[in-house]
């Protein structure tokens, strides 16, 4: 039997969309038992996100895997009395709705302390829990702009775009789950009851986005930088880009490391690069970023994808294809270290199909974590965790049910 890290934790996410479930499914992929809450009849709406076929949507199955799915109306008596005593007998509670609804609900940070003293309570938002904006409401897109993400992506002659994710909640997600983890740390190193203040996670779309932009506000205190968008290029940088090939494919070369922009001058033919003094560090390669990429893009072209790769890989040069999924399919890279897991599921089809779902990172070990389950379907593990768990029998479940 595979022993996993968090084996032996049990989390319950109330949460829906992408951030609180990321959380979840991080903390599930590496061996906690995660309940996750669902409305009644209608469940997360990120089952009907992108749905194509069927009644779940892929998005769905990959965010909510290794879970278990239990329908429970939170507003009323008995699903907050049930809810509870699932509190009781769990570790971790995680969820992203707007800061007050818990507490609306009857269940905030001192109630769930007075059920479970130990309990570690994450908790994502639009902008947190407190501060002047903790009440307003925010998707993704909105962090993504707030946090200064949105205003560095794209060409500088047009307006900002999005990336093509939902990269804001992925990025809390992850907060979430590392934040997590580290209350647990703490909570189990034996130093006493940790004080609830220290056992409250709270993480916010747009603060995390905000850590990942590097220097950002740094440089723009210091030397007074406002950066701008500038496409396929990195700010500072070069040369560094994307660049048309022969076939009509793309390929990403970063060639902006001082020894490696004298190789990769010597194999795109242009020795004068090479050489050229204005050219032998970052700060002069960036002035004359125009001109490198002209000159690599002319090269690019007349090759092949395959072709240039080969040739760019020979000399050590760091390059890359851009991926469809139909790449990351068939890569054997991916492959190796089981990134790509097979699973039957209901597409809305006669039979259920094969279907390929990312990998467990990071991988311990050689490869990934094989991954348990994909996402439930709506209510799957009702009445096994609160048989299970609870001790509830079937009768005191179909009267939960209907009320």
């Amino acid at each position: 039997m595979e022993i996993r890290p968090l084996d032996g934790i049990r989390v319950l996410e109330l949460g829906n969309y992408i951030a609180a479930p990321t959380a979840g499914r991080i903390l599930g992929d590496f061996g906690a038992e995660v309940i996750k809450v669902e409305r009644p009849k209608t469940g997360d709406e990120l089952r009907n996100w992108r749905l194509y076929g069927g009644d779940t949507s892929m998005l769905y199955r990959t965010v909510n895997r290794n879970k278990k799915s239990i329908t429970l109306d939170l507003r009323t008596e008995a699903g907050h009395a049930v809810a509870l005593e699932l509190i009781r007998r769990c570790d971790v509670l995680l969820e992203n709705f707007r800061p007050g609804m818990l507490e609306k609900w009857g269940l905030g940070p001192r109630v769930l302390d007075a059920a479970n003293p130990d309990l570690v309570i994450t908790r994502i938002s639009a902008y947190g829990q407190t501060g002047p904006l903790a009440q307003r409401p925010g998707f993704a897109a909105v962090a993504e702009a707030v946090g200064g993400l949105r205003e560095l992506v794209g060409d500088p002659d047009r307006p900002p775009v999005r990336v093509g994710v939902s990269i804001g909640d992925s990025i809390a997600g992850i907060y979430a789950a590392f934040g997590t983890v580290m209350a647990l740390f703490q909570r189990d190193r034996g130093a006493g009851r940790i004080p609830l203040e220290q056992r409250v996670i709270d993480v916010a779309l747009n603060e995390s986005i905000l850590s990942v932009m590097e220097s950002l506000v740094p440089d723009y205190l210091a030397y007074g930088i406002r950066r701008e968008r500038v496409g396929g290029r990195m700010e500072g940088i070069a040369p560094s880009n994307a660049y048309p090939c022969a076939d009509g494919t793309s390929i990403i070369i970063g060639g902006n490391g001082d020894a490696i922009y004298q190789r990769y001058m010597r194999v795109i033919e242009r020795p004068d690069l090479a050489a050229d003094p204005e050219l032998q560090d970052n700060a002069g390669r960036w002035r004359h970023r125009e001109r490198l990429d002209a000159a690599i893009a002319e090269w690019t072209r007349r090759h092949s994808r395959a072709e240039a790769l080969r040739i760019l890989e020979d000399a050590a040069i760091p390059c890359g294809p851009i991926y469809t999924a139909a790449d990351i399919v068939d890569d054997p890279q991916y492959r190796a270290r089981n990134m790509i897991q097979t699973f039957p599921v209901d597409v809305g089809e006669a039979e259920p199909k094969q279907v390929g779902f990312p990998g467990i990172v990071p991988v311990i070990g050689e490869r990934s974590l094989p991954i348990r389950s994909v996402g439930p379907d709506l209510g799957e593990h009702t009445r096994e965790v609160l048989t299970q768990l609870l001790g509830m029998s079937d009768a005191e479940i179909d009267a939960l049910e209907k009320s």
